[in-house]
């Protein structure tokens, strides 16, 4: 695949960036059909930044400190978005609730993931909140991102094993390492157009689905996708 047509991604970021280390190593292996054209983030010192420069991908700092309020941001981080022309937007550990006009800007073509087996625990402290309810059962989720807070159509989850003695950071580590499985599994399938959203649900193969992939069954479908 030439690299005029690898679909264009851009990503934002918030913090240390290691899924999006996970996407960086499988553009250079060759296993994403991606090119990733820019790494924004709303916080200046996020370390992401240094993985995306040492990738030799174009940075960029929109601080959101620096603007009085919400929509006059996402007006400047759109702005900023859309000079580069992505097929795809990829939310990766970005802390910003977006406004409703910025999703639907990209609406269709912006995927986040989420460390809970939504729709269970939208929103932060996920973690903590499974271990306080004694669930047994711990996951997490990749999700096309529409107005409404973590609650759009699931594209594929992953579960992780609550154990007795996890605390809330054992827990976030065995849950991150599936996030930086399932991530790019679900970008690839975008950008082969094997998913969209359609009408506010989930099209997977020309199908309409409503529950999401689990990780096994993906495994299989990504093998056999060639």
């Amino acid at each position: 695949m030439s690299m005029q047509n690898k679909t264009r991604v851009v990503v934002l970021i918030s913090g240390s960036g290691t899924n999006l280390q996970t996407l960086i190593d499988q553009c250079n292996d060759g296993t994403l059909p991606i090119e990733i054209v820019s790494v924004i983030s709303n916080v200046p010192d996020a370390y992401g930044l240094l993985r995306a420069y040492k990738a030799g991908i174009p940075t960029e700092i929109i601080d959101n400190k620096k603007f009085p309020d919400r929509s006059s941001y996402d007006q400047a981080l759109l702005k900023s978005i859309d000079k580069y022309q992505p097929d795809l937007l990829v939310l990766a550990g970005f802390m910003r609730i977006l406004s409703e006009s910025f999703v639907n800007h990209f609406l269709g073509r912006m995927l986040n993931v989420h460390p809970s087996l939504l729709p269970k625990y939208r929103g932060l402290n996920t973690h903590q909140r499974v271990l306080d309810n004694k669930d047994k059962v711990h996951g997490v989720s990749v999700h096309f991102v529409t107005p409404e807070l973590d609650g759009g159509p699931v594209i594929i989850q992953s579960e992780v094993p609550v154990l007795p003695t996890d605390t809330t950071e054992s827990l976030a580590e065995r849950v991150q390492k599936q996030e930086h499985i399932i991530y790019p599994i679900a970008i690839s399938w975008f950008a082969l157009n094997r998913i969209k959203l359609n009408n506010n649900q989930l099209e997977y193969d020309d199908k309409i689905l409503n529950q999401p992939i689990i990780l096994d069954n993906a495994i299989v479908e990504t093998n056999s996708a060639g």
